[in-house]
């Protein structure tokens, strides 16, 4: 997949804005605060309906502003051409594929697919479960498409158990039991896919880990899917009502699943540097990526934030070389051209207080 063109208004200070990149490297370099990133995150946007920055969506907003839209024309690797657009105006979002109206984000992430290295990601490896929980998911939207439709059920009656159990006590078990019913069938269900998919992204991921991080030894992950798996989810459902009537919130299910990583020389997380922390998650997301491509015959964008700060000169040169030899397009940021680009061919983009200008 490769943008062949983004426009953007009203998102943070990027206003009116439109690039034409090329399909392969593109580098964006300007001062800190330009918008360099705001590019990166349009992209980002149509791919996963948030961005990667903490915040709410309300922050995206350029100041004093009320709407935003990105626009993208999508080439395929089959030739297709498919037009994306997301916006927001006054408090209400609306997704677009094709010039329609898309009934749900998940129809617009479904078309667009970019993974991003940026500051934040060692949070996939040392941030909250709900990190690691998205990149499963995201990449199941992408590659597993009955997952969609049993993870939307399963957020389904997980609200209207909830919402039950916020009533309090002497509620009527058998309200519960229909919802409980259907979360433990999806349940189950997502937490097979989401098996499966792990043991399918795992040698992508085992193959790039062997290059960055080669002196902690083997890599191995470890899912833990939300619930004691010594009962099925429907038994554990009904052993914890009373306990969730307490808390008001449903306290098992794959929306608390989780999975950790293990080195043979770094069996905890906690045994990791920030800077391995870095190139575990970087590994992971080209892991994703390569397992992408794999199953879909065809790349996700991948975009590389203030690449130059993040990973020192041998690993800079270590992704340049992995993605130089595939088809592939990719985004990279900086205050100046990466040290490891620098002899490359790559099409440039000067950003400054907003403006995005193509350089020769």
């Amino acid at each position: 997949m490769k943008f062949e063109q983004l426009r953007i208004a009203g998102l943070r200070c990027l206003d009116g804005v439109s690039v034409t990149p090329s399909a392969g490297i593109n580098v964006f370099v300007g001062p800190n605060g330009a918008g360099k990133t705001s590019v990166l995150e349009a992209a980002y946007l149509l791919s996963h309906g948030r961005s990667f920055r903490a915040g709410s969506r309300d922050v995206l907003l350029k100041r004093g502003g009320s709407s935003l839209s990105v626009f993208a024309e999508v080439r395929h690797a089959d030739g297709s051409l498919r037009r994306l657009g997301l916006g927001r105006e006054g408090g209400r979002w609306l997704a677009r594929v094709g010039g329609d109206t898309a009934a749900s984000l998940g129809a617009l992430v479904q078309e667009c697919a970019v993974v991003c290295f940026e500051p934040g990601s060692h949070d996939l490896i040392a941030g909250p479960s709900d990190e690691r929980r998205r990149y499963l998911d995201w990449g199941m939207f992408h590659v597993e498409h009955a997952f969609v439709g049993q993870w939307r059920r399963y957020q389904r009656a997980l609200k209207q158990r909830n919402a039950l159990l916020r009533t309090g006590g002497g509620l009527d078990p058998a309200q519960l039991e229909p919802w409980e019913s259907e979360l433990a069938s999806t349940g189950e269900s997502i937490t097979a896919f989401r098996r499966r998919y792990l043991e399918g992204v795992l040698p992508h991921i085992q193959a790039f880990m062997a290059n960055v991080l080669p002196e902690l030894g083997s890599f191995a992950v470890r899912y833990r899917p939300g619930w004691d798996e010594t009962a099925d989810l429907a038994t554990t459902l009904a052993d914890r009502r009373q306990r969730d009537l307490g808390r008001g919130h449903t306290t098992v299910g794959p929306h608390r699943a989780d999975f950790s990583v293990a080195f043979e020389h770094a069996p905890l997380r906690e045994h990791l540097s920030r800077g391995q922390e870095k190139l575990c998650a970087l590994a992971c997301l080209l892991g994703q990526a390569s397992l992408h491509a794999e199953i879909l015959g065809e790349w996700p964008v991948v975009c590389l934030d203030d690449l130059a700060s993040e990973l020192d000169r041998t690993h800079q040169e270590w992704v340049v070389a992995q993605l130089l030899g595939r088809d592939v397009q990719v985004f990279v940021t900086g205050t100046e051209i990466p040290s490891a680009l620098t002899e490359q061919p790559v099409a440039m983009f000067h950003v400054e207080q907003g403006s995005v200008t193509a350089l020769l």
